[in-house]
């Protein structure tokens, strides 16, 4: 594929910087590499500052071009190899003039920054005053006119590198979800032996101004007390810690976890500290209470999948920012809303986050709240509710309370278990009767009143309160559907007096929801509003762009990755196949192909053909002729496990092995059911809370109280509910506009459009992958004429052009090769 000419506009190359400043977060080396080969595609050149403003500011060797291949293997290391360091002299208008001479030295008039809100406030300023340093440095004769001349205006575009994730106006910041998965593998750990002990711990974690990471941990780890700035316990805040404490003890709670933000305080601001916190647990319970405080660990570690994603497709959007600038723009900043990229303005996030601080100082803690977003206050409640499922004051009255039926089915995902422990919280809370149908409907249907323990059981909170972070399915569940028996499951639903059923799972649970509601007209005890919280690590169920569990399944998976990539590049020259779970959606291996750099990926909807196999191993020559012996040189090719019947992975790895002619080597590599095996990754904790919750308060708010005719007459009756763009909704399946009519693939079951498809072009564009114009049809050969050639080749690698259509004699095609190939596998 040619470079893309998106600087043509410009008279010129345009040269593009990129850098990190502030703290370090896991993440921002992905954001660097996404800058640096977007800006080679689009036809630009990339240069890297090194040591944040330091760099900026004092030139020579810290500002770098970057070639392609200068950010290999950057994805998946932790803090920021271009560095970061605070300097005091860009603070002074000086220290910019300096910055702004070393840029015009070098042609950069583009600068896409990641850091926090203080780096990006001084970048805005930086651009507001360009004009006037390049008039100063002209004055004083540092440069002369005819050098500022194609550089009078300054693009910038900032990006969030924070671990608190403490700007508003974005859901994430690049690295707060590897640090919160940092805190509750810390957290979980600390989980057996306060059991065994009957300890109490406080943690202290990170977070200054902004109590996310306390909250959120709370959230996926089940504690007992959070402290977090935005939202202080009053005075007497001991008595309340300590009323909590000894509930959950008399229910049988072996262990007592409370987090606590560095920034915690009381609503008169008085600091609160993690040992004061241990001094009332240890005097006023007698509790065995010991602290740890986690500290910069917080900020180590290799970035999750999320911060891969995330850093990946913001460093791209970046880029298109920058080349879509106009003098007359305000400079953006790169946020994220639910599962969208988008462009926000960046002084007016800045600003907002000020508010907060502004809200706190002013003891204005609502408001604090509102400021963070809507999300925030949403999670707090949320956690509260865990922590407090006896408060009779919550409860409904009696005529609106309901019997929900809680059921798994399909195959087990990260992220089920916290989404029932959520949903029973919710319902004992209100009053309402949390009823769990265990091993699916084949559970139902043949052990609903065994003896002496049926399927079909009330939940009590101690039950469910120990699953906030386990894995698989504790209900259990399979593949079964309603139809297996129809009359029996419906005989149950009357027998059991279900008024609600809440379906967690996958492609199967979007099926049985559908088969209960078509049956409706035959059976009344179906007339029942139905509920689907997907669940699954393929992602493939419409309505929704995130299923719980892929999340999980992606951490996993690139960690798997991230192992055989290390055992490829030792070596120097080994490809590895590796073969994805997702049925026939190819959302896991493209989404673990742009978090780990995948050469090439391959996935059902496009299918795997010759050509396309031919193609990727002249690729694969080509980088390994021209690697020499480079390090984290090795590759990865993802294959979903149903791409092609007849191209398996170990085929497709036996026809790069034997094309390789002893130049490379390839293996494959089947990690299987390990994708859905572990612990629920913190972003699956904390999306099961808040989505089950969601979907009681949607069947409490919409049907309590309501006849079976009112209901069925509700076109909301049965729904998903799912993430969709930048908001939660919930999707009706019936009717002629419904999920099942306008947006089900029955027969491939999957959406029927899949919202993630556009990026399996950003990882070919990442990886350099060549497309069919860069390659001879006949023998799969890449072409360099006229100038053109594969962007990663271009950019880092002399190539002697071919003719237009090179033949050699008496060579059979890599097609003819392949196909050999094949038919002696």
């Amino acid at each position: 594929m040619a470079p893309v000419n998106g600087a043509a506009m410009h008279g010129k190359q345009k040269r593009i910087g990129v850098m990190t400043s502030g703290g370090d977060s896991q993440g921002m080396n992905g954001v660097v590499r996404a800058v640096v080969r977007m800006s080679i595609h689009m036809g630009c050149e990339a240069y890297a500052v090194y040591e944040g403003y330091e760099g900026l500011v004092r030139g020579g060797d810290l500002i770098k071009q970057m070639h392609w291949d200068d950010v290999r293997g950057f994805l998946s290391r932790g803090g920021t190899l271009i560095g970061t360091k605070r300097c005091k002299e860009f603070f002074e208008r000086a220290g910019r003039a300096k910055a702004a001479k070393n840029m015009i030295e070098r042609g950069i008039d583009a600068l896409i920054i990641c850091g926090g809100d203080g780096s990006l406030t001084g970048a805005d300023k930086f651009r507001s005053e360009w004009p006037s340093l390049l008039e100063e440095l002209v004055n004083t004769g540092e440069l002369k006119q005819e050098q500022i001349e194609p550089y009078k205006h300054l693009n910038i575009c900032g990006l969030v590198g924070s671990i608190d994730n403490d700007l508003s106006g974005t859901d994430a910041t690049i690295g707060c979800y590897s640090s919160l998965e940092r805190i509750c593998e810390m957290v979980d750990a600390v989980f057996d032996t306060a059991a065994s002990h009957k300890r109490g711990f406080v943690i202290e974690v990170m977070g200054r101004n902004c109590g996310w990471l306390a909250m959120m941990a709370s959230i996926a780890t089940g504690a007992d007390y959070v402290f977090i700035p935005e939202k202080p316990p009053g005075v007497g805040w001991e008595d309340e810690m300590c009323d909590i404490v000894t509930s959950h003890r008399k229910w049988g709670k072996r262990r007592t976890i409370i987090i606590i933000s560095e920034g915690a305080q009381d609503t008169e601001l008085k600091k609160i500290t993690a040992d004061q916190v241990v001094e009332v647990l240890t005097d006023r319970l007698s509790l065995d209470t010991r602290k740890t405080v986690l500290g910069h660990i917080q900020r180590g570690g290799l970035p999750s999948y999320y911060d891969r994603w995330l850093s990946t497709l913001q460093g791209v959007e970046a880029v298109n920012a920058i080349l879509d600038a106009t003098p007359d723009k305000r400079t953006p900043v790169i946020t994220v809303r639910e599962n969208k990229i988008e462009r926000s303005d960046l002084q007016e996030c800045v600003e907002l986050t000020k508010s907060v601080a502004e809200a706190i100082k002013q003891k204005d803690f609502a408001k604090a709240m509102r400021l963070r977003d809507v999300e925030f206050k949403e999670y707090f409640d949320s956690f509260k509710l865990t922590t407090s499922t006896d408060n009779t004051s919550l409860r409904l009255p009696e005529e609106k309370r309901m019997r929900i039926a809680i059921i798994h089915v399909g195959a087990p995902a990260g992220g089920m278990n916290p989404a029932t422990r959520a949903a029973v919280a919710y319902c004992l809370s209100r009053g309402h009767i949390p009823i769990a149908i265990h091993n699916g409907f084949p559970g139902l249907q043949r052990h609903h009143d065994d003896k002496p323990l049926g399927s079909v059981r009330v939940c009590e909170w101690l039950d469910v309160d120990p699953w906030v972070n386990e894995g698989g399915s504790e209900l259990g569940t399979n593949r079964g559907l309603p139809s297996e028996d129809m009359e029996k499951t419906a005989y149950c639903f009357e027998l059991y007096k279900f008024d609600a059923l809440f379906l967690i799972g996958g492609f199967e649970a979007f099926t049985a929801a559908s088969e209960l509601r078509q049956n409706r007209d035959k059976y009344a005890s179906f007339k029942i509003p139905l509920v689907v919280l997907p669940a699954t690590v393929s992602n493939n169920v419409p309505g929704t762009e995130y299923s719980l569990g892929s999340d999980t399944c992606l951490n996993t998976l690139i960690g798997f990755c991230d192992a055989i990539r290390q055992s490829a590049s030792a070596s120097r020259r080994r490809v590895f196949v590796v073969e994805t779970q997702g049925g026939k959606s190819g959302y896991l291996a493209t989404m673990a192909g742009l978090s780990i750099g995948a050469l090439a990926v391959y996935i059902p909807e496009e299918g795997i053909n010759i050509h396309m196999l031919a193609r990727d191993i002249e690729f694969l020559r080509e980088s390994f002729k021209h690697d020499r012996g480079a390090s984290r040189a090795g590759k990865i090719i993802l294959r979903n496990e149903v791409a092609s019947d007849t191209y398996t992975t170990q085929i497709v790895a036996d026809m790069i092995k034997e094309e390789a002619r002893g130049r490379f080597e390839s293996r494959s590599a089947v990690p299987g059911h390990y994708q859905q095996g572990g612990k629920p990754s913190p972003m699956d904790r904390i999306r099961a809370l808040r989505m089950a919750i969601k979907c009681m308060q949607f069947l409490e708010d919409t049907f309590a109280g309501k006849s079976q005719d009112e209901i069925d007459n509700n076109p909301l009756n049965a729904v998903v509910i799912g993430v969709q763009g930048s908001e939660v909704v919930f999707n009706p399946m019936g009717g002629k506009d419904g999920l099942e009519a306008t947006q089900t693939d029955w027969r491939l079951r999957r959406p029927k459009n899949e919202f993630w498809r556009p990026l399996k072009g950003t990882v070919d564009i990442l990886s350099g992958r060549p497309s069919d114009t860069d390659c001879c049809d006949e023998c799969g050969k890449l072409l360099v004429s006229s100038g053109e050639m594969p962007k990663s080749v271009a950019a880092s690698r002399p190539i002697t052009p071919m003719p237009e259509r090179p033949y050699v004699q008496n060579v059979p095609s890599i097609g003819d090769r392949l196909t050999a190939v094949v038919s002696r596998t």
